[in-house]
């Protein structure tokens, strides 16, 4: 993607781009500086504003938090109590949600779910006690303003330190807050996605590329799919950034030799999956979505919307190239981990794009050698969806024989020739209470990729007019999802954390709170209800959530 020649030559083309005058929507708004400043306390002040965001040759539109993209990082002390006064300078709404964080769902910070929205010129005051540790990260609810720079870090330290008796000691920290940059408003890429899905899409099989048969190209054709449908806005549009910057903005991150490093690594983009390697060096991955887990050493790791993952690295000396690639492999965030001020390792290509196969049809239980029109007619046939799920144009695609695919290292890692993290090696470091599962349910996730329509159950979270999905309090549920699309979902719920149905013993089944669900696959958690109040479930792909896929979760009574 980047040599040194072409780093070079970009660089004085940026330096060049600086000279040209300001456009007139910027006269007047300031730059947001690059990066997070920390805040710690049991007092902490934030104000949203407009700003100005340059990177790699790109400008644009920004939301700011404390004039910073990404916002601050929050440091808390579990035992803590905190107090987060939020200002919003902006002509619209906003909100600040704590994402994975538990607390009263008044505080959870949704607007028309748990909070009416902090209005322009006020002041909103988010009060609770600090119940947890770990990595986790803030960003708004309201509209798309996530998209434009509103999201920032969360580490919590622990009461009581765990890690050394876990071999889990570290030396020094740092924290990778994966997202992008598009200089265009989030209204006008999601109007584009709404005109044709493929909008962004620079990696479309052409009729003679690859290896794929010709009853394979008329199969796909006929489903009227592409097999490159990977991810909805690509490199084509975004700048990837690690803690706000871009590829050429040569981020550099110090280290001691010797020293253990803890990467907190936080997917904090919109809509795009990362993979992240540092070529030669091994990362030891010791806590997912803020919970212990046992160390699990890997290579590389692919990272949803809204993941969290802590890995420890002992980095020889000298300069080490940290790669965040897309998943669709159009573009990375890059970072450089170095014990010599200056020095730079080299920056490996991208890899070829990545291709869907049958199994991401949902057909990995299915007779492979039945007809191309078999197939198809039973991708279309939404009669097959339990009759709970509401069918019509919103619905365009069924998963004819979803399986768990818990195992699965995320599109396009399932054949390179290293160590990638699964689901299925996350094991709890800690056990959990035991509980027998009380009631069983089952939720479809939904839509129609040409019209970009998404939803639960078929049901937009605006149509939705029946009653919210409802838990008695405390109660011991196991949830089944099953993905009928062909696109990868980054499943969140708020306020709770829930244990993947991983293969684990039921005490050390691993807790998260947020769970990708592979295309045409089904995957499970099992969820003890056990905070009371209303709250926001969806796919945490900013523009899915914004066209339909999200729900409210209730959770009742509240306890005396």
């Amino acid at each position: 993607m980047i040599s040194r020649r072409n780093l070079i030559r970009s660089t004085a083309s940026l330096a060049a781009l600086s000279a040209l005058p300001m456009p007139a929507w910027a006269q007047g708004v300031p730059h947001a500086r690059k990066g997070h400043d920390e805040l710690s306390g049991e007092d902490i002040h934030l104000t949203i504003d407009r700003a100005h965001f340059s990177t790699g040759g790109r400008s644009g539109h920004a939301v700011t938090v404390n004039e910073t993209v990404p916002g601050p990082l929050i440091r808390l002390r579990e035992g803590q109590d905190v107090r987060l006064h939020v200002t919003n300078n902006l002509d619209e709404d906003s909100s600040i949600h704590w994402h994975g964080l538990l607390l009263p769902f008044q505080y959870d910070g949704v607007p028309g779910v748990s909070f009416p929205g902090i209005r322009p010129g006020e002041t909103f005051t988010y009060e609770f006690p600090v119940r947890q540790a770990g990595t986790y990260w803030w960003h708004s609810h309201s509209g798309l303003q996530e998209q434009a720079g509103h999201y920032g870090p969360i580490i919590i330290e622990p009461a009581m330190d765990h890690d050394a008796h876990r071999g889990a000691a570290w030396d020094r920290e740092h924290v990778l807050l994966l997202s992008e940059f598009t200089p265009q408003h989030g209204h006008d890429v999601m109007r584009k996605l709404k005109v044709g899905e493929h909008y962004f899409n620079r990696q479309m099989q052409t009729a003679t590329e690859g290896d794929m048969s010709l009853a394979d190209r008329l199969m796909w054709g006929r489903m009227r799919m592409n097999p490159r449908d990977i991810a909805d806005v690509t490199g084509a549009e975004y700048t990837y950034l690690v803690n706000g910057h871009g590829p050429l903005d040569d981020l550099e991150l110090g280290f001691q030799p010797g020293q253990r490093v803890r990467l907190r690594v936080i997917n904090g983009s919109a809509m795009t999956f990362f993979n992240l390697r540092i070529p030669g060096t091994e990362m030891v991955v010791v806590q997912a979505d803020g919970q212990d887990v046992e160390p699990v050493p890997v290579d590389e790791f692919q990272i949803g919307v809204a993941e969290t993952y802590d890995v420890i690295v002992t980095p020889r000396e000298g300069a080490h190239t940290i790669i965040a690639e897309a998943m669709d492999r159009s573009g990375m965030g890059v970072a450089t981990l170095t014990s010599t001020p200056g020095a730079r390792a080299a920056v490996p290509p991208l890899r070829e794009p990545v291709t869907l196969t049958m199994a991401d049809m949902g057909m990995g239980a299915m007779d492979h050698g039945a007809g191309g029109h078999e197939m198809d007619h039973s991708m279309r046939d939404t009669s097959l969806l339990p009759d709970n799920v509401a069918t019509g144009p919103g619905v365009d695609m069924v998963a004819p024989m979803p399986v768990d695919r818990m195992d699965f290292p995320g599109l396009g890692l399932d054949a390179v020739d290293h160590r990638v993290l699964r689901y299925t090696d996350l094991t709890s470091a800690w056990p959990n209470p035991a509980r027998a599962v009380e009631r069983e349910l089952e939720i479809h996730l939904t839509g129609n990729m040409e019209r970009y329509m998404w939803s639960f159950d078929g049901r937009k979270f605006s149509a939705v007019t029946d009653a919210p999905i409802r838990f008695g309090f405390e109660e011991r549920v196991r949830v089944t999802l099953v993905n009928d699309t062909m696109m990868a979902h980054p499943i969140h719920l708020h306020g709770h954390f829930f244990e993947l149905v991983n293969g684990a013993e039921a005490r050390r089944q691993p807790k998260k709170h947020t769970l990708v669900v592979q295309p045409g696959s089904k995957a499970t958690f099992d969820l003890t209800a056990n905070e009371a109040g209303d709250w926001a479930f969806h796919c945490h792909l900013l523009y899915h959530m914004h066209a339909g896929m999200m729900q409210v979760v209730t959770v009742r009574p509240f306890p005396a």
